[in-house]
C-alpha cells in the first residue's frame, strides 16, 4: 500500500464524494454519490434534535500526526454539567476489494494471506488499502488490486460502503467487486507480506462459516455479495 498524506488542520472545508468505478482499463469512470465523506474538522456538530450529535462539541485537540492516519482528541458537554473526551482516529478512507477470476464452474475469488502485525498473525482477507490524498475509491482498489494479488482488473464495480468502526474511527470504506481479471504480477510494498489464494466460492463461504474467516470487512463483502447473487 502507497504512503498516505493525511490532512491537516489547515485543510479543513475538504470533502470528497463516494464514487463508483467501471473500468475497462482499472482506472475507470467515475460518477459522484451523494454519501458524503467527512474529513477533519469538518463535523456535524448539530444538536440532539437535529439527527446529529447527541452532546455539544465544545472543543477539539490535535493529538499525533501518524504516517497514514491522524489522531484528535474532541471534548463534549456531558449531561452532568462536565465534560467527556474521546481520541478519535481520523482516516483518509479504505478500500476492499472482492476479486472474481474467470466465469462458471471454474470461477475462482482471489483471496490473500496477510500478514497482520497488531495481531501477530496471518489472516485470510480480501484485498484492501488505504486511499491517497484526493484519489477517487475506484482507482485505489485498481491500484491495490494489482498491489496485493498480482490481477488487474478490466471491470470494478462498487458493492457497498460501510464505516468499519464508528466508535473508533471516521474510516469509510468502499467495497468493490473486480471482474475480468488479467495477471501482471505484485507489486507490494516493503512492509507487506501477502500470498495469494485462489479459491472456489463454495470453499470461501466454507471458510466463513468454519470461523477461518476473522477479519470483518472480509465477512461483511461476502455476505453481502452472496446476498446480492454474486458468489
Amino acid at each position: 500500500m502507497s504512503q498516505t498524506r493525511q490532512p491537516t488542520p489547515g485543510d479543513a472545508g475538504q470533502r470528497d464524494a463516494g464514487l463508483r468505478e467501471t473500468s475497462g482499463d482499472a482506472a475507470g469512470r467515475s460518477q459522484k454519490s451523494d454519501l458524503r465523506e467527512p474529513h477533519l474538522h469538518e463535523r456535524d456538530t448539530r444538536g440532539p434534535d437535529s439527527g446529529g450529535n447527541s452532546r455539544g462539541l465544545v472543543g477539539r485537540r490535535w493529538i499525533h500526526q501518524g504516517r497514514k492516519y491522524s489522531f484528535e482528541m474532541m471534548t463534549y458537554a456531558a449531561p452532568d454539567g462536565g465534560v467527556l473526551e474521546r481520541e478519535v482516529v481520523r482516516h483518509p478512507g479504505a478500500v476492499a476489494i472482492l476479486p472474481l477470476l474467470g466465469t462458471g464452474p471454474d470461477r475462482r475469488v482471489v483471496m490473500i494471506r496477510n500478514e497482520r502485525i497488531a495481531l501477530e498473525q496471518r489472516l485470510l482477507e480480501i484485498p484492501a488499502g488505504t486511499r491517497e490524498a484526493g484519489e477517487a475509491a475506484g482507482l485505489t482498489a485498481g491500484r491495490e488490486l494489482i498491489e496485493e494479488t498480482g490481477y488487474e482488473a478490466a471491470t470494478i464495480e462498487e458493492l457497498c460502503r460501510f464505516y468499519t468502526s464508528p466508535g473508533l474511527t471516521d474510516e469509510l470504506m468502499h467495497a468493490f467487486v473486480a471482474r475480468d481479471l488479467r495477471h501482471v504480477g505484485q507489486d507490494l510494498e516493503a512492509d507487506e507480506r501477502i500470498t495469494v489464494e485462489l479459491m472456489t466460492p463454495a470453499e470461501v463461504l466454507k471458510r466463513l462459516d468454519g470461523g477461518e474467516i476473522t477479519d470483518a470487512k472480509t465477512c461483511l463483502v461476502l455476505l453481502t455479495a452472496l446476498r446480492r447473487g454474486i458468489l
